[in-house]
């Protein structure tokens, strides 16, 4: 017995899936297609490694929930689909901007 893949079932989420691959910009596809994956495939960092991995003022996409284990030291500009209350209030605390895509 065979599964049919059906992808998310969140109709939001759906609507950007399909308006992300219509632009035919390669990192809008790229993070189309980790949107249309499996939910054991989508990102979900914690705020330490997107401390480690950024500069100040860079701008992030998370394709995922960010979670609020750790800290943000400098400020960056964060664009995910989802993120978690602790999360939340770190970002903002730091002085960074949240964008929900």
């Amino acid at each position: 017995m065979s599964h049919k893949i059906t992808g998310p079932s969140n109709y939001y989420v759906r609507k950007l899936i399909r308006d992300l691959w219509k632009t035919k910009i390669k990192i809008w596809r790229k993070i189309s297609k980790k949107l249309k994956g499996s939910r054991k495939n989508i990102v979900s960092p914690n705020l330490y490694r997107i401390n480690k991995k950024t500069k100040e003022n860079d701008i992030v996409v998370i394709p995922g929930k960010v979670l609020g284990m750790g800290e943000l030291d400098h400020t960056i500009t964060i664009a995910c689909l989802d993120c978690s209350k602790s999360a939340r209030q770190k970002i903002e605390s730091s002085g960074s901007n949240l964008i929900s895509i």
